[in-house]
């Protein structure tokens, strides 16, 4: 078991990454379970298969596990069931020292976290990340939010967990199309800031996916120990280091909200088209090397991910796809600062870049 710590000024937790953790759960959460309640949230294609799991784990060691069940996918982070998850918590008698269980992916950790910011004005939360994307990056961070028509993740919280742990036997229950979404986050740790990990990306990628436990192992906990670095320095995105991580997801997001929300575009996805779309637009603005953005979409057509935005044949223009945009987060004093790249491995924030451009060179991707 890897055991990687972030390292929040007066809230630090640890992430462990290792295979059979859920079985375990108990133990590894020892100190936080305070009473005999557990409440659990979940969805349904997770409990199908690790519902019966975590509730051994639980009722063996004394606990009643207290299960809310959602429906999988990301109409799930809404208003609406932020509304009832507050009310069923709050029924259940949760205290602020109470811990609640997020097992799931994106989406459950997400509403679950944010649900726990303010019930009580703050409770605990663990996440039990059940996907590659949310045991890479989003069950690490505390970013917490839900979607609203306006866009998505715009209304949420920075709201830390007490604990992470990263099953890797959950990795085997999911789809090639899921892992891949996942991977797309893996390799956007290369492309930030780290030029050797995308070149093992090259050379592992497919073996990794393909289901090696020690690659997948390396993976994650790589891009956990990146992440947490990250996000040590820079928790509430203030400086602009954190920022980095969201490398593709302008792009991505607006690719998101064009096809809405449906499981059409998963999130990584989008993320990995996003990220191919910002290597070629810092090529094109002369930033980096044609062949450099080329090798970042080619690497990503070699594990069978789309990444040409002409693939997924939008009945929209270059423009249509900005005014998604403008509900970004990073939206600061009306301008849209980009993140874009000198090299694989040199993501910076830029701030000059003028939204006419963009559409005007989305304009040539939706027609290649």
């Amino acid at each position: 078991m890897a055991v990687i710590p972030v390292d929040i000024a007066g809230r630090p937790y640890e992430v462990r990454v290792g295979a059979g953790l859920l079985a375990e759960l108990v133990p590894h959460c020892r100190g936080r379970l305070r009473k005999p309640d557990v409440a659990i949230v979940t969805d349904e294609n997770v409990y199908r298969h690790w519902g019966a799991v975590v509730q051994t784990a639980l009722h063996d060691a004394g606990h009643t596990p207290h299960w809310r069940i959602l429906p999988a996918g990301e109409g799930t982070k809404s208003w609406d069931e932020l509304s009832r998850m507050v009310d069923w918590l709050l029924d259940l008698g949760i205290e602020r020292g109470d811990h609640i269980l997020a097992l799931g992916g994106g989406v459950i950790g997400d509403l679950t976290g944010f649900a726990a910011s303010i019930v009580k004005r703050g409770c605990n939360f663990i996440q039990l990340p059940t996907s590659l994307l949310a045991q890479v990056d989003s069950s690490v961070g505390g970013k917490t939010a839900i979607n609203t028509p306006a866009g998505k993740n715009l209304v949420g919280a920075f709201h830390q967990p007490s604990l992470v742990l990263a099953d890797l036997a959950v990795l085997d229950t999911l789809s090639e199309r899921e892992l891949r979404a996942g991977y797309a986050e893996v390799v956007k740790y290369g492309l930030i800031g780290d030029l050797d990990f995308f070149h093992w990306c090259d050379e592992h990628g497919a073996a990794m996916l393909a289901g090696d436990a020690s690659l997948r192992e390396y993976a994650v906990a790589y891009s956990v120990a990146a992440k947490a670095k990250i996000v040590a320095e820079d928790e509430y995105e203030t400086t602009g280091k954190r920022a980095l991580l969201n490398l593709g997801h302008t792009f991505g997001h607006a690719l998101e909200a064009e096809t809405h929300y449906s499981d059409f575009l998963l999130h990584g996805e989008a993320v990995a088209i996003g990220m191919a779309l910002a290597a070629r637009y810092s090529a094109r603005r002369g930033l980096m090397p044609r062949a450099s953005a080329e090798h970042v979409a080619g690497h990503f057509a070699a594990v069978g991910m789309k990444s040409e935005l002409s693939a997924l044949r939008l009945d929209c223009d270059g423009r249509d796809l900005v005014a998604h945009m403008l509900h970004d987060k990073k939206m600061d004093a009306g301008t849209l600062p980009f993140l874009l790249m000198r090299g694989i491995g040199e993501t910076f924030l830029a701030k000059d870049v003028e939204l006419d451009d963009v559409a005007a060179f989305l304009e040539e991707e939706l027609r290649r």
